[in-house]
């Protein structure tokens, strides 16, 4: 399923071999095959996910954080969430910053979530 780009199989800060092992975590690969398998009834928060992990796994390798939800280019941490999400699971942490949806311009380390719409 991940040849057939159904799937993304997502893993933490992980090289070599243990690399072979299972992934911890598997996203569908389009936010879009959500609403085809589940039509309304979908998780907003895993949709807000796939999303971001679509858009930027292109031109950056994008792997799970311990603390927040991904980790990309191993310098940037993101945290993804609806536009009231606070900074708690990133306070203390270099370089991160929350992917923010139903917002719709950014301000100190908050983006919209739609702008990564555009790297693709």
């Amino acid at each position: 399923m991940h040849e057939a780009q159904l799937i993304f199989e997502a893993y933490q800060n992980v090289k070599g071999v243990t690399r072979l092992q299972k992934p911890d975590k598997i996203f569908l690969e389009n936010s879009n095959l959500m609403y085809a398998l589940r039509g309304e009834k979908v998780d907003i928060g895993n949709v807000r996910e796939i999303f971001f992990a679509n858009q930027l796994k292109h031109k950056h390798p994008v792997e799970l954080s311990k603390k927040a939800d991904f980790r990309i280019d191993d310098k940037y941490t993101f945290e993804i969430g609806g536009q009231n999400k606070g900074e708690k699971q990133i306070s203390g942490i270099k370089n991160a910053y929350l992917a923010l949806d139903n917002i719709e311009y950014g301000f100190n380390n908050h983006i919209p979530l739609w702008l990564f719409g555009f790297l693709y």
